[in-house]
């Protein structure tokens, strides 16, 4: 439970869940069953049951299971004529009769495959006023339980006595969402989790940008901010039908999560103690103020201090990164200490060597980064450069010119020294920035942050660049597409195909590195020796290095290549072989080539000639960085050519692949994308543009008026 919000650690202690499902999460759009949500959904519960929950089910959908049958059952014994008159709505309860047995059997069919056994129960309101009844219910429920049997209950709409029940105000219950909280009450649940077709309760439509979740409700807080819209489209409830069955249910003991029954396993992840959903908990308004607004609001005010940032001169942006330089190596022994801090800390925990060592700030770092800084800030200022000039007509001049993107969000691991590069570039490109760092370098960040924001003047603000603290808050800053212009993930392809999986911004990175060398028939061995050594040694955890090594066919048995593989082994590098490579040299074969290892290993693969190199490439690459080491400049020619890679390289190191080796400065990260930047990307790839026209009082006019010249201008 060690990353459970503290507002969900209860979770722990739960044991007898309810999960109501509603209408909208049993049926699809066209009112058809949606057998793949209730699936997922049967298959989550045997999972609960499996780890030792008593899970009991209240499900919506017999009305609309009736409707779609008996709909097809009109049509089928319907005459032409018949179908030619007004059609009469059909009867609520003979839905209910129909389709209770389809739904049921449905569940039955899915439990079964699923080794699970399934009961049906059916209540109505009137039920409940027998006390008898309700003695009677808690033994039947209870005994079920110990069977490890999952009682099913549904409201029997076939029989209701309620003449307009969903207008009644008298009763027990109205809706199955108010039969789930009567249940959770009456059976003595640890948990009621309401599933929705919406993520949780908003504080505004969900379906607007600006509308935020409310991970805690709090009635004090947030009952007076909440618009609520129309019900359900196929059910009686809604969002205000669960508000008020998880109000009078959480205030009673049980506490309620209103959550997605779209979303992938979010019952297990309500269980988990993720924050996900709406919670209401009868404690909720004794908790601290939660931070609810804090993402919004960060991203909001790096937007405007980044505003404040693009109205000085190029020299006051200038000066702003040197007194950032000065900074640093002013506190260089505080940051050593806390740096020193986290390392001993991630050292205790057992992190990799490999973690650690990227969260180490070696001796002469922080003067290596302040030099970084000082070469970024004498680079050409590149905001609001002219790119192109036309004259669109006569004194009518249109300018391309360059602006920062907006705000900036990027989610980095283990170094620390990413902060102080990003923070730069940020700086240097006008945008605002919010950065979230791994936990193990926490302290090491806080510092760096602070030294940083405070060297940028109170004209520009300090909440230019926003430090994320909470793995919470990354979850709602993803949804923020109106506000964050651009996700840059920098650390495992894990983390960046979550975050692509997560948002709605554009994400700029990569999710592999897999880099290939190949060392053609008329290759230098021993130039292709360092090159290679280079590419999987210098810093084998780097997306950069050397994942997978091709060889051409006819240097099988070259003296240079045994030497090149010796050398490696010696290093410690652990070869991997292809179908070919694996017999010839008698090495593990690999399990993929589309593989990063990421370690001082690596797959070796013996190919035809360069084309049948390509071809490999861009069957198990990833679009990074390869390399051709040859003498042949024409075969040279055909790999730099053919080779569709971020950066393709000839006789070099994979290494070179790096925004400071570049001449970038420094870099936010290495895109493999097609769209915007690719490869490293420093200050350009963080610019976009915005046309200026200047014209005279030019108006278009239906084009009657003007006539175009569209004549190219110098730049000025």
């Amino acid at each position: 439970m060690a990353t459970v919000d503290r507002t969900r650690t209860f979770m722990k202690d739960v044991k007898r869940v309810i999960i109501k499902v509603g209408t909208a999460v049993v049926t699809r759009h066209d009112g058809r069953l949606a057998l793949g949500r209730l699936g997922a959904l049967c298959e989550q519960v045997k999972e609960l049951n499996a780890l030792g929950y008593e899970v009991i089910i209240v499900t919506s959908g017999a009305v609309g299971v009736g409707k779609q049958r008996l709909k097809y059952r009109k049509l089928v014994i319907s005459s032409f004529a018949d179908l030619q008159k007004p059609q009469m709505e059909l009867d609520g309860k003979a839905c209910a009769a129909v389709g209770q047995s389809g739904l049921m059997a449905l569940y039955d069919m899915l439990f079964t495959q699923l080794d699970v056994s399934s009961s049906q129960l059916l209540v109505t309101d009137n039920d409940f006023e027998n006390p008898n009844f309700r003695e009677r219910l808690r033994e039947t429920v209870e005994s079920l339980l110990d069977l490890k049997v999952v009682p099913i209950f549904n409201e029997n709409d076939a029989i209701s006595t309620r003449k307009a029940p969903y207008e009644d105000s008298s009763g027990i219950f109205w809706d199955n969402d108010s039969l789930a909280g009567l249940l959770a009450i009456e059976l003595k649940a640890d948990l009621l989790v309401l599933l929705s077709d919406v993520d949780g309760l908003y504080n505004g439509p969900p379906s607007e940008p600006q509308s935020k979740i409310i991970h805690t409700y709090i009635k004090e807080k947030h009952h007076n901010e909440i618009t609520f819209g129309d019900k359900s489209r196929v059910g009686r409830g809604g969002m205000t039908a669960k508000v008020k069955a998880a109000f009078v249910a959480s205030n009673s003991g049980t506490p309620v999560v209103i959550t997605s029954g779209f979303a992938s396993q979010s019952i297990l992840r309500v269980l988990q103690g993720e924050k996900i959903g709406t919670l209401f908990h009868k404690d909720a308004s004794l908790w601290e103020p939660s931070k609810d607004v804090s993402a919004r609001e960060m991203a909001v005010s790096a937007r405007e201090c980044s505003r404040h940032l693009q109205n000085l001169s190029s020299d006051e942006r200038k000066k702003i990164l040197l007194d950032i330089a000065d900074a640093l190596e002013e506190n260089e022994d505080l940051i050593k200490t806390e740096n020193e801090a986290d390392v001993a800390a991630a050292q205790d925990a057992g992190y990799e060597k490999s973690l650690i060592a990227r969260l180490t700030l070696k001796p002469g770092k922080i003067a290596s980064l302040a030099k970084s800084i000082c070469t970024l800030a004498h680079m050409e200022d590149p905001i609001n450069q002219i790119l192109k000039r036309t004259e669109v007509a006569e004194d009518l001049v249109l300018e391309k010119t360059s602006c920062p993107l907006g705000v900036l969000l990027i989610v980095f691991e283990s170094r620390p020294d990413a902060l102080v590069q990003i923070a730069s570039l940020a700086i240097r490109s006008g945008n605002g920035l919010l950065l979230k760092g791994g936990k193990e370098a926490m302290r090491s960040n806080t510092v760096l942050h602070k030294v940083i924001t405070g060297a940028i003047p109170s004209n520009v603000g300090e909440k230019l660049i926003g430090l994320v603290t909470s793995r919470d808050e990354i979850a709602d800053l993803l949804k923020l597409d109106d506000v964050i212009d651009l996700v840059i993930p920098r650390g495992s392809n894990k983390l960046v195909s979550q975050i692509k999986a997560s948002t709605k911004i554009p994400v700029l990175g990569h999710a592999d590195g897999i880099c290939h060398v190949y060392i053609d028939k008329s290759a230098d061995m021993n130039m292709a020796k360092r090159i290679v050594m280079d590419a999987k040694i210098d810093y084998p955890a780097a997306c950069n290095a050397m994942e997978t090594l091709l060889v051409h066919k006819d240097l099988i048995k070259a003296p240079g290549l045994e030497d090149l593989l010796l050398s490696l082994k010696t290093e410690g590098v652990t070869l991997y072989g292809g179908p070919v490579a694996q017999e010839l040299l008698c090495i593990p074969k690999a399990d993929s080539f589309h593989h990063e290892y990421s370690s001082m290993a690596c797959t070796i693969e013996f190919v035809d000639d360069v084309q049948s190199a390509i071809d490999h490439i861009h069957r198990y690459g990833s679009g990074h960085t390869d390399c051709i080491v040859t003498t042949d400049d024409k075969v040279a020619e055909t790999f730099l050519r053919q080779v569709d890679s971020a950066a393709v390289f000839y006789n070099a190191s994979t290494r070179f692949s790096d925004g400071a080796r570049f001449g970038l400065g420094a870099e936010v990260g290495i895109s493999t994308g097609r769209i915007h930047a690719r490869g490293p990307v420093g200050v350009e790839g963080l610019l976009t543009t915005r046309w200026i026209m200047r014209g005279s009082g030019q108006v278009v006019n239906g084009d009657k008026d003007i006539a175009y010249t569209h004549k190219n201008l110098p730049l000025q």
